[in-house]
Order: C-alpha cells, then structure tokens, then sequence
C-alpha cells in the first residue's frame, strides 16, 4: 500500500505502508539511536510525535511485552529507510508492524531518511502527517499546516496516570527473572506521572525505594499527605511552560521534601526556580548524546528525549548551580539548588534504551533522602 510523509513546509516523501492504514499528525523528529525501537515507540514523551529512526534497518528483532515502557505506543507514526518484514530473536513475540497496527500507529517505509533527517537538521523539526488514506500532496500540506504545534501544548495532562497506584517492582533481567532484591526498601518516594516509564519506576525500587506514582495536576499538599521521603519528577511530552500546575507543586514542595527531576521534570524545576524555557531547532533524541559533569568534569554519554530547554542565563547564580553541559550544542542539561534538596537532569538516568552512565543518579538521591531525614 502507498504512503505519504508530508511536511509543513511542502516536502513530501512517498513510501509503502505497514502498520495501522489511516492519518496521523505530529511533530517530526529523528532519534538516532541504533536499537531500542519498541522502548521509544512506548515512550509517552514521544505523544504528539512522528518519530523518523536514523539507523536504516528496523525491526529485525521483533517486540515483546516485556520491553514497553508503557502500556501502548505513544508515537504519532513511525519513519524509516527499511522495515524488516522477519522478526528473528528468541525473545520476539510480533513484529513491530502488527505490534502498530493493533495500536493505530502507522509506520512508512522505503523513504530516503537521511534526506529526510538532514532537511530537519537544517530547518527545524516541523509538523508532518502520514496518510494511506489521502494521497493529493497539496491536501496533505494544507491539513498539516492546520493541525496543532507543539509551543503552547500541554501533553503530560493527556498522558498522565488517571489514578494513584503503588509501585514496587525491580528491574528484570533479559531471560525474564526479576534481578535479585537488595535492602528492603527504605525510603518511600511519590512519583509525578508526567509520562514516567517503568523501567524509572524499576530503577528507583533498585535502589531501596517504594514508590506511589501520583496524577500531573497532584496538589503539593495532596503529596505531603502521603509523608513521602523524596519526590521524582517524571519524563514526559509537549512545551513544558503550559505545565504551570505542576512548576506550581515544585515551588510548594521546594525546601520540604528531596526532589529530583529528569527531562520535562528538569524543566519544570527550572520554571519553579524562576527559570525560562525556550524550544530546541530539532531536539535531542537518542541514546548517544555526549553530556560533560561540570563538577567532576567527566562525560556521560546519555539517552534523550525532549524538544525544549531551560535557559541557563533566566536561572539566579546566587540560588541555583549548572551541574551538567550538552557537549554538542552546550544547552543546560543538569542543575541543583544551592541551598534546598533538588537537582535535576535534561536526559534519562535509567537508560531504556540507552547507556547506563548516569545510573548514579539514582543513587545519589537516595543520599539525598538520607541526608535530609
């Protein structure tokens, strides 16, 4: 079956379609990492976003239940060069175009997509649909040019938990056995749902943690009642600055409580503090992003996934230290605070998919924790 990629600015791609038939909007972007594509297209910082895969060869090894970050694809629609129509691994259970397909999610495929990438690294990501359905160019730019940007969307709201639940489940292994439990857990931590994905929630129970996952819009005073002994701020989607109930909780909760936030909760720690954020060109996605440690001077390298970042020069030196730099285009990646209990990072610490260079991270906030009780 025929496929259309088309941009908002007039560039169309044709292709053949797998996955779901149908039209599916979103902002695109290009991730540039080599595996991990079922943990991506599960990401729910990945709603509202068609997601291009720079690694030209995809889904030769199939998908599983175990490896979703979540319990359905978030992606608007997937882009490659070449689907693999022969799922070989031990551990597959469907290949990753039924897996769409039951999900919605239409995939195109037989594009060029270092054309593709390339035009986006030079003119921004943009909005873009794919379409079985329509296949008139002209239709599909102007419908495009219609459908929602990402400035000013609030997408942790739509994604966000309808409900608080417990979570006390460690990591796995690859063969499926959970990893064998350490300490039980000492501290209780309550999670904000901007999008989280389990193997956070898998981290944190690692390192001695009980966890109470709780709504985006959770009042500070509805946490505090739950007595927890650090907070998380969770990953999620869309332009954090509409996010300003939560930003709201962060300032409430400042002081009170060891906060620790990653990606979009490392840009609403930013708005809390007084801080700015302002949209990247095209973002930062992937597993292979060089991040230097300002104060051990020691560089990570580290899994991304956001299209915005804190300005570094809105943030009071006298209250707030950058702790971490983005070693391609030097945006802030990491900050704590002087005097309270917060620190924050613009990547992800648990690495799925990704390297595990920033795991300590996790360790540090339960020091945190320790360290404030």
């Amino acid at each position: 079956m025929e496929s259309i990629l088309a941009l908002e600015d007039g560039v169309v791609f044709k292709g053949h379609a797998y996955g779901a038939p149908g039209e599916r909007f979103g902002e695109v972007v290009f991730n540039t990492s080599l595996s991990g594509y079922q943990e991506i297209l599960t990401d729910p910082s990945y709603a509202g976003q068609i997601v291009i895969l720079t690694y030209p060869h995809i889904g030769n090894y199939g998908t599983n239940p175990q490896d979703s970050e979540s319990a359905k694809p978030y992606a608007e629609g997937l882009v490659v060069r070449e689907l693999s129509e022969l799922a070989s691994n031990w551990r597959s259970a469907e290949d990753i175009s039924a897996f769409l397909a039951t999900a919605g999610v239409p995939i195109i495929s037989d594009i060029d997509s270092r054309a593709l990438v390339r035009h986006l690294r030079k003119c921004g990501a943009m909005r873009g649909v794919i379409s079985t359905t329509d296949l008139d160019e002209a239709s599909l730019v102007a419908k495009t040019k219609a459908s929602p940007s990402m400035v000013g969307l609030d997408l942790a709201s739509r994604v966000t938990t309808a409900t608080r639940y417990e979570w006390n489940e460690p990591s796995h292994h690859i063969y499926g056995t959970k990893l064998p439990k350490g300490a039980p857990p000492r501290f209780h931590v309550v999670a904000y749902d901007y999008g989280i994905k389990i193997n956070i929630l898998r981290r944190l129970v690692d390192v001695g943690c009980s966890v109470t996952v709780v709504p985006a819009t959770t009042s500070a005073s509805e946490v505090l009642e739950l007595k927890p002994d650090g907070v998380f701020l969770s990953n999620g989607p869309g332009d954090p600055e509409p996010v300003e109930y939560a930003a709201k909780a962060v300032r409430e909760l400042a002081g009170r409580v060891p906060i620790f936030g990653i990606c979009l909760g490392h840009q609403i720690i930013g708005l809390a503090l007084g801080g700015r954020t302002y949209k990247l060109k095209f973002g930062h996605h992937g597993g292979n992003h060089p991040v230097m440690n300002l104060e051990t001077r020691k560089v990570e390298i580290t899994a991304q996934n956001h299209g915005f970042a804190v300005d570094p020069d809105s943030l009071k030196a006298s209250e707030v230290v950058l702790t971490h730099m983005n070693l391609n285009d030097q945006t802030l990646e990491g900050l704590r605070h002087r005097s309270m209990p917060i620190f924050s990072v613009q990547y992800h610490p648990e690495a799925s998919p990704g390297p595990h260079d920033a795991s300590y991270l996790f360790d540090r906030f339960v020091k945190m924790m320790q360290e404030f009780a």
